[in-house]
């Protein structure tokens, strides 16, 4: 089923729909917090996935204002570049060090190459399509085969080292990963024998939600642990200053005050959180002053090391 009068199935327009969302919705957050990399990479995955979407479901069509040679330079190309991105970002995402060779120049060579030499040169060229697919597909052919052998190898050996890990994968994880990678194989073999759009974009997207899902459980689980990590060093730093509190033998009301004047409370604040007067402040103020040896508030954040442990 067609949609506006052009080559593009209902179902590659739906899930064209959903990524644009997704991609706008991990723009506004990457652009939030753009220390984030996990989120870049998989932001460069939906737009290239977008890409590869219209491109492959809107070309070729004698009615667009294009060359025919042209549009199946661009859709065959969105597809190279989908392929070939996709080893970068399970090496990255998933830092799966073995990818490294083929995610930098792997992919380059015997992806990009064969794209460049039999559809940009020699069909631009000829105008010849079936001898293009048929021996420019060769080469990325054979490669996405080893490239998916090693590809499941070095998911295998991530898999075993974190067994070792606090935080090992389970079961229902490893099997998410491994069907995440499957339709990347088929990439090449959907080009080759020019599959239904439908089949297509059913398969490469469904590999796209496993991914999706990933990245998801992924980030719930980082923030997870950045947020443990700032509640321990929270209480660490609490510990630090109570430790310089009873270097100087500060008792526990003038503890009280000294984390309140350090936070840069006035005097008359101070009584009021604590329900006393505004003198009692100012006399518990000077003992401690007396027994940190300074007479500045300033002085007493560097002295009990509030400066530097920032307490909240």
């Amino acid at each position: 089923m067609l949609v506006f009068d052009s080559e593009l199935h209902v179902l590659t327009l739906v899930f064209c729909l959903l990524e644009f969302g997704m991609c706008c919705y991990q723009l506004v957050h990457y652009l939030s917090f753009p220390q984030d990399k996990r989120r870049l990479w998989y932001l460069v995955l939906l737009v290239l996935l977008v890409f590869y979407n219209i491109t492959g479901g809107l070309f070729p069509d004698p009615r667009i204002e294009i060359s025919v040679r042209l549009q199946n330079i661009i859709a065959y190309g969105s597809g190279f570049l989908m392929a070939s991105y996709f080893p970068f970002y399970f090496y990255k995402a998933f830092k799966l060090q073995k990818l490294r060779f083929h995610a930098i120049y792997g992919v380059q060579i015997f992806l990009m190459l064969p794209y460049i030499f039999f559809f940009v040169l020699i069909y631009r060229i000829t105008g010849n399509l079936e001898f293009a697919t048929s021996y420019g597909m060769i080469v990325p052919g054979l490669y996405s085969v080893f490239m998916f052998i090693t590809l499941l190898n070095a998911i295998r050996i991530k898999i075993g080292l974190r067994k070792k890990s606090p935080y090992p994968y389970r079961l229902v994880h490893m099997i998410m990963v491994y069907a995440a990678v499957s339709p990347w194989i088929c990439m090449t073999v959907f080009a080759y024998f020019n599959i239904a759009q439908w089949i297509e974009v059913l398969v490469t997207n469904s590999g796209f939600v496993i991914i999706t899902g990933l990245f998801i459980a992924r980030s719930v689980k980082h923030s997870r642990l950045q947020m443990a990590k700032k509640l321990g060093k929270k209480q660490e730093r609490k510990k630090l200053f109570s430790r310089y509190c009873e270097s100087f033998n500060l008792s526990r009301r003038e503890r009280e005050i000294a984390l309140l004047i350090c936070k840069g409370m006035p005097y008359k604040d101070i009584a009021q959180v604590l329900f006393i007067s505004e003198s009692t402040v100012d006399n518990h103020v000077q003992r401690i002053f007396l027994k940190t040896a300074v007479n500045r508030k300033m002085q007493l954040q560097r002295k009990l090391g509030f400066i530097h442990l920032r307490l909240k």
